[in-house]
């Protein structure tokens, strides 16, 4: 398996499994807007997209990573918004090694951490990054509001 850095190029290959992730979160797949989304952020070096393929060169999944700032700590962090590995390809490994690509691109960057979040049902996730070294944050809430 490699895992690599996305380019622009390398989106129209990506935009499948993106949609199927979109479709996972059971939200509508809109797979042209989805992969002007990906575009767009990849041109505009505005995330970082790491892609894991196999040896016959199918893509099997995908972290994306999106830049922040800690005031507290004065560094860069991250932020893990999308895990996903296809179907066919899970408990493989693929997502571990999406995982060690996005640890290995958080310190090359002196980033002070990475965060996620995940759905309150999603336990298979949950267990995936409790064992990866990820920690519930048990000291703040998290916020949304709609636009």
């Amino acid at each position: 398996m490699k895992i690599f850095q996305a380019k622009v190029d390398d989106i129209p290959r990506a935009a499948p499994l993106f949609v199927q992730y979109r479709e996972f979160y059971q939200v509508p797949a809109e797979p042209v807007a989805a992969e002007a989304f990906l575009r767009e952020r990849c041109a505009r070096q505005e995330s970082v997209l790491f892609l894991a393929e196999n040896e016959a060169g199918e893509l099997l999944g995908f972290a994306h990573l999106y830049p922040l700032f800690c005031s507290l700590e004065l560094k860069p962090i991250w932020l893990l918004y999308d895990l996903f590995v296809a179907p066919s390809a899970r408990k493989q490994g693929v997502a571990q090694a999406l995982l060690a690509r996005a640890d290995d691109h958080g310190r090359a960057t002196g980033a002070a951490f990475l965060m996620l979040s995940t759905a309150t049902d999603n336990l298979g996730a949950q267990a995936l990054y409790e064992q990866h070294g990820y920690r519930r944050d048990l000291d703040f809430y998290s916020y949304n509001k709609l636009l």
